[in-house]
Formats: structure tokens, sequence, C-alpha cells
């Protein structure tokens, strides 16, 4: 089990974030239109999966804003952003905020992404959501960057991920 805080206090995770250069994990989330969306559906892109605990929070949204304006600066490359949040609440934010370069996904009908990735919070005041991490993959699928976000309530180191796919 991976630990991190919020707000200073102890939370642990129920496993540890995939380790570089292996296959990262296949998952199936719900699109904002109610899809589904595999690592399948991303063949041949490289990938960032932008993982946190809620969109109605101010680190969680600007995650997404940061990163939908980062991935323009990248060929080939999509951001997944992943919560427990609804895809209707996804797709709410997105429209608001004018987010149009992320894939906004949900847990909402399949449970298995944090548990696969080890980002699940077992216990604390978020216990049951997600951490806040960052994985990255190359074209392939093979986890190239990973960063488990020490502190809830701090950002992603943005610019390490970016620079993992250039």
């Amino acid at each position: 089990m991976a630990e991190i805080t919020f707000k200073g206090n102890p939370v642990k995770t129920n496993g540890y974030l995939p380790e570089v250069g292996t296959k990262a994990p296949d998952f199936k989330l719900t699109r904002t239109d109610l899809s589904d969306l595999t690592l399948k559906d991303l063949k041949g892109k490289r990938v960032i999966l932008n993982i946190f605990p809620s969109l109605d929070t101010s680190v969680c949204a600007q995650s997404v804003r940061t990163f939908n304006e980062r991935v323009n600066q990248l060929d080939n490359a999509v951001v997944v952003d992943v919560s427990k949040d609804l895809p209707f609440a996804h797709a709410r934010f997105c429209s608001a905020e004018g987010i149009e370069n992320v894939i906004s996904s949900s847990e909402m009908r399949d449970h298995s992404f944090g548990d696969t990735y080890g980002v699940r919070m077992v216990d604390g005041p978020l216990a049951g959501l997600l951490s806040r991490a960052v994985v990255v993959l190359d074209e392939s699928h093979k986890v190239i960057h990973t960063e488990q976000v020490p502190e809830i309530g701090q950002e992603p180191d943005y610019d390490t991920a970016i620079q993992a796919l250039k």
C-alpha cells in the first residue's frame, strides 16, 4: 500500500501504481456519453492518465484545466481524466470550462480501475475515492512514468509528465 496524506494526515491506497517498464493494465471506464472506454480504444496513442478524487475540488479541477492546455503541445497523445465522479459531472465541468482536449471518464459502472492501478484510498475521509496520481504510457501502452502525488491537496508534476512524452 502506498502511503499519502490528506491535509497532512496519513492515508493508504490499496496498492501501488504500475511499475515503469511494465505493460499498463487494461481498464473499462465510462465516458461522458455513457459509452465504455478501454485502453484498447486508445491503441497506438500515447496516454496520460490524470487520476484524481473529484472534480468538485479546486486542485482536481486545475489538473484537468492544465492537462487540457498542455496536451496540445504533444503529437499522438491523449489525456484521460479518471475519477469516481459521474459522467454527467465530467460533462458539465468540461462544458462550463471549455475543456475539449481530454477524455473524461468515470468508474461509474466498473470499479476495477482504482484497484488495478493501486489508487483507491482505503482509509481517511476520502476512503473509496481515487488518489491523485499520473500514469504516462507510450504508444504500445508500456508505463514510462508514474507519480503518486504525496499530498492529495498538491497538484501533480505536469512538466515531468509532459516531458516523458517528448
